[in-house]
């Protein structure tokens, strides 16, 4: 009696097509179902909730378009209120250089240019064109700002408040640290190179978790 078993390792064209289109049907779905998209990396401004402090918005300096400090949150930041015609106006150049020498490590200095003492007089173009000009500044900017008194930006009253300290003068100092809290006030008479905050600034800096 012939028997009816195929030989081993032969299919018919029906069995060998069907399984094929099977592979086809269920590879894809496979695939779908063991394979995820890859995560994006986590950003400073992703990761990190802006803190209350720096939710305000200010016109840049060269422009006037409208800038959240949002965009800093988790950085630490050198606020610092500025004037063209002030015995300090020289700290432009340690700025910048403070500025260029941390902005890797997470560092961004922030100015304000203000009239409140009187030293301001200048249109933002002018203050604008003074600053690059003449020190070559490339750290943010923003347009003409109050930062003492009853007219003050909500910014620097909420920085004074939280300091104890409010702007006695141009060049006054304010550093944030990554978590959106003030870590320390400066004077006037405190340089861009001075020791003891250019080690306040570096601990901040060592601060690697957005908190």
């Amino acid at each position: 009696m012939p028997s009816s078993s195929r030989p081993a390792g032969r299919y018919t064209g029906f069995s060998a097509a069907a399984f094929a289109a099977l592979v086809l049907l269920t590879a894809p779905a496979a695939f779908a179902q063991g394979t995820a998209a890859p995560a994006k990396p986590a950003t400073p401004e992703s990761s990190a909730a802006c803190p209350a402090l720096l939710q305000h918005t200010f016109p840049r300096l060269q422009d006037e378009k409208p800038q959240s400090l949002c965009q800093y949150a988790g950085r630490v930041l050198l606020v610092v209120n500025t004037a063209s015609y002030c015995g300090f106006t020289s700290q432009y150049k340690g700025l910048e250089t403070l500025n260029a020498k941390y902005k890797d490590r997470g560092l961004v200095v922030l100015g304000f240019p203000s009239n409140d003492f009187a030293q301001e007089t200048g249109s933002n173009t002018q203050i604008a064109d003074f600053c690059e000009n003449t020190f070559g500044v490339k750290f943010p900017m923003f347009a003409k700002t109050s930062v003492t008194g009853e007219q003050a930006a909500p910014l620097f009253k909420q920085l004074a408040a939280l300091s104890g300290q409010k702007p006695r003068w141009n060049f006054y100092k304010y550093l944030i640290g990554r978590d959106g809290q003030v870590a320390g006030s400066y004077s006037s008479m405190t340089s861009p190179e001075d020791r003891a905050l250019v080690r306040d600034i570096e601990k901040q800096l060592s601060l690697k978790q957005y908190r």
